[in-house]
């Protein structure tokens, strides 16, 4: 795998890449991650925290993970303990699905998840709703009324249904489907 490393507002020193590259290439171990994938790594410095996204495009999936810590080393850590996570998380998802003709099975096969189901991957509420016609003003009007992250409705101009979201940089985003 190999590691491309910006930096924003912060110079990248050899302890910061040694460090970096020690631990993405620790995440080789889990996930069949080949030669030409390459991690994209962007550290940001901000006066208060620092922030670090990875990013990991393979050919099975897309690892992503973003983190903030007061210090870049803590950053480091807890994004590669987030990216692990999700990779044991999808692994523990295909051995229950059993589709283990799946590709993405077979990228995830090294992984040992140890047997343990995550708490978090257990649906714990089912609910069913009636898409109602809206415009998509009314449609956020709604979901902020609700206090929701999301809304899906029936898309007024083309009959469809959409989802509308809260997204974490402000403003709204929009789902639709064909």
């Amino acid at each position: 795998m190999k590691i491309n490393i910006v930096g924003k507002n912060i110079s990248i020193t050899q302890a910061l890449e040694d460090r970096i590259t020690k631990k993405l290439k620790g995440l080789e171990k889990y996930f069949l991650i080949g030669e030409d994938d390459t991690a994209k790594v962007l550290l940001t410095s901000h006066p208060n925290h620092n922030k670090i996204e990875v990013t990991i495009p393979t050919k099975a999936a897309i690892l992503r993970a973003e983190t903030v810590d007061v210090d870049m080393y803590n950053a480091i850590d807890k994004v590669v303990d987030k990216l692990t996570d999700q990779i044991r998380r999808q692994k523990t998802r295909l051995e229950s699905r059993k589709d283990k003709a799946s590709p993405l099975y077979e990228a995830f096969l090294d992984f040992d998840i140890l047997g343990e189901e995550d708490p978090e991957d257990i649906v714990v509420k089912t609910k069913s709703i009636e898409l109602e016609q809206l415009s998509l003003d009314e449609a956020i009007t709604r979901m902020d009324l609700l206090d929701h992250t999301f809304f899906i409705y029936l898309d007024d101009e083309t009959g469809k249904p959409a989802v509308v979201y809260c997204r974490k940089d402000g403003g709204y985003g929009l789902i639709e489907t064909e």
